[in-house]
């Protein structure tokens, strides 16, 4: 017995349908004319001749514009056997429709005032197929067209009949983390976290280290300087806890330090390996880089075990 919602008996259903006539001797509503070759030309942008003037013809591609039923979709010559394969696809659950491609041969070219008859027959109904719309089935149907009984050029055109797949809502993407401004007097700063490296500035002219970077001493004011690598250990001198206002990229509550290097000088950073409400002043930190997308990394302190009121890990 067969079911008509497995995928197999559903095929063997619908390859009965191989083979039946859909349209025998269909007349099409108009004949070929001026207007509509016109219209088409215009909705194309074909300027070419041969579709103006008294010996004008139709545009090849066309063919399949003169045999369509128009809105309605009534054709007396229309047979049950398309309907009877939408039916079945339908009650197997095959609701949706999309079509594929078609593929046109011209045998004579199509003037003004010829009137085109025409046939089509269900030619294929292929397995069951997986689609990034949804499973179902490709349906190929033939149709060839007559000016005068003379065959004019036939019409292979393809659809496919499938269960859409269900929508899948797109996976939350989380805001990019913001860049900071890169400039001339900071660029060696960044080349250093790029290389895993912490540097600070250092005057070459008094010896005193700077941070955050500048474009001078604002000790002696010289504009001359080096760079010291820190070791990477320092304190948390200072901190807060944001709770308000969320901002992209950042899930509140968290910790913003101040942290002491052991150089002498203090940055801004976060501090990770303990929860927000587990900063503490005086938490002895380590340097880390951590990636936060797939091109960017920075700097930032690990709390070390062993901190003041048992903060740690």
């Amino acid at each position: 017995m067969l079911d008509a919602h497995h995928p197999l008996d559903v095929h063997r259903l619908l390859k009965a349908f191989e083979g039946r006539p859909a349209a025998v001797s269909a007349s099409a509503p108009d004949p070929v004319n001026l207007p509509m070759i016109r219209h088409w030309c215009e909705a194309m942008g074909d300027t070419n001749p041969a579709y103006t003037g008294d010996d004008a013809i139709a545009p090849p591609a066309m063919l399949q514009a003169w045999t369509m039923p128009g809105l309605s979709g009534a054709s007396s010559a229309r047979t049950p056997a398309y309907d009877e394969l939408f039916a079945l696809l339908d009650g197997a659950g095959y609701t949706a429709v999309v079509a594929t491609d078609c593929e046109q041969e011209y045998v004579r070219p199509l003037r003004p005032g010829d009137r085109l008859t025409f046939d089509t027959v269900i030619e294929t109904v292929s397995p069951r197929k997986t689609t990034r719309l949804g499973a179902g089935y490709f349906i190929t149907t033939t149709m060839r067209v007559r000016a005068g009984g003379e065959l004019a050029g036939t019409h292979r055109f393809r659809i496919l009949k499938y269960a859409p797949a269900p929508v899948q809502p797109p996976a939350p993407t989380r805001p990019a983390r913001p860049r900071p401004v890169i400039n001339r007097d900071n660029a060696p700063f960044w080349e250093g976290v790029a290389a895993h490296k912490l540097l600070i500035q250092r005057c070459t002219a008094c010896g005193t280290l700077r941070f955050p970077w500048l474009p001078g001493c604002g000790r002696c004011g010289s504009p001359a300087w080096g760079t010291v690598e820190a070791c990477g250990s320092g304190t948390v001198h200072s901190y807060v806890v944001v709770h308000h206002p969320p901002f992209p990229a950042f899930d509140p509550p968290y910790a913003v330090a101040l942290v002491e290097l052991a150089e002498g000088v203090r940055m801004i950073s976060n501090i990770t390996g303990v929860p927000y409400d587990g900063v503490r002043i005086g938490i002895s930190v380590e340097l880390e880089f951590i990636r936060v997308d797939g091109e960017w990394e920075l700097p930032v302190f690990r709390a070390r075990s062993g901190g003041p009121e048992g903060a740690g890990e």
